[in-house]
């Protein structure tokens, strides 16, 4: 990358390791602005699931993609890259420097690498594609996905139903196999980018996520899911912590039993983060029993 004297530092980690705690106080000590890398923190209805950061945190420093959006729109990677990217020159007017914060990794590698251009997927491919699956179950979307595009099937998490299904929508869209428009290619970016993980032990972290979960709860949990009952169909509310407590409106988990769930998926969806971070040798690891700030500022300064 070129050395343009801007740097961009990105904070991330698996769920409930501190990056959020972390990026307020490295921002303070470089003057500089937080943008948010949480693929659902960015809708503005949501709260309490999602560990927005406090009124007091967000007025510590400023930041970005942080309730911009709503439930009912679609936002995609590929539009997060194009908004981050028209933003940061504008951010690096005022600092030279940039925190990227959140777990949601192809937010961040969209950022850092670029992403396939994709087509727009119109309302109306989008519905039938989420009909498939909800008509017919995840066998009937691995099924059409086979049919559509065996290349991408044969690699694909058959588990994940939300990747099957823009795996459709992009085929159905573009009128050409979604495997087709993947080139893989990274972008060249004008930028230093400096990544960092919190790094812990696997039963701290695991330990730090159960008493997030129910720090959730005593804050509310279960009443913003109730609000918000009527559009679990959105695929914003298609999340840990939402999806366990509908299923105990619906009747079919008990209260404590979707408790526990919600925190066996939450350390399921951390474990599928560290997987992700160790496919990158950029990533510096800090050690989150050490000095977290200090570490970083070494990597930085």
């Amino acid at each position: 990358m070129r050395d343009t004297g801007k740097t961009l530092i990105v904070i991330t980690g698996p769920t409930g390791s501190g990056k959020t705690a972390l990026s307020i106080k490295l921002a303070r000590e470089l003057g500089c602005h937080i943008v948010s890398a949480d693929s659902r923190q960015i809708f503005r209805e949501l709260s309490i699931g999602t560990a927005v950061p406090s009124l007091e945190e967000l007025a510590a420093a400023p930041h970005h993609f942080i309730g911009t959006r709503s439930i009912h729109d679609y936002y995609s990677a590929a539009q997060y890259e194009e908004d981050v990217m028209s933003l940061l020159p504008e951010l690096w007017r005022e600092n030279d420097y940039v925190i990227l914060c959140g777990g949601s990794m192809m937010y961040i590698d969209a950022v850092c690498n670029g992403i396939d251009i994709l087509p727009t997927v119109s309302p109306s491919i989008r519905e039938h594609a989420w009909k498939i699956y909800t008509d017919g179950g995840i066998e009937t979307l691995r099924h059409e996905l086979e049919r559509i595009d065996p290349e991408y099937y044969s690699r694909a998490d058959l588990n994940n139903h939300k990747r099957m299904i823009h795996a459709i929508e992009i085929s159905l869209q573009a009128g050409v196999p979604y495997s087709s428009l993947c080139t893989g290619v990274r972008k060249k970016r004008d930028f230093n980018i400096i990544k960092m993980a919190i790094d812990y032990p696997r039963e701290v972290l695991f330990e730090r996520i159960n008493r997030r979960v129910d720090a959730m709860v005593a804050n509310g949990l279960e009443q913003e899911a109730v609000r918000f009952y009527n559009l679990r169909h959105l695929n914003a509310l298609n999340t840990v912590g939402y999806k366990e407590l509908f299923a105990v409106t619906d009747g079919i988990l008990d209260r404590d039993t979707a408790i526990a769930r919600i925190k066996k998926n939450t350390r399921v969806y951390a474990k599928k983060q560290l997987t992700w971070l160790k496919r990158d040798p950029d990533v510096i690891y800090l050690d989150g029993n050490g000095d977290l700030l200090d570490e970083a500022l070494k990597n930085i300064i």
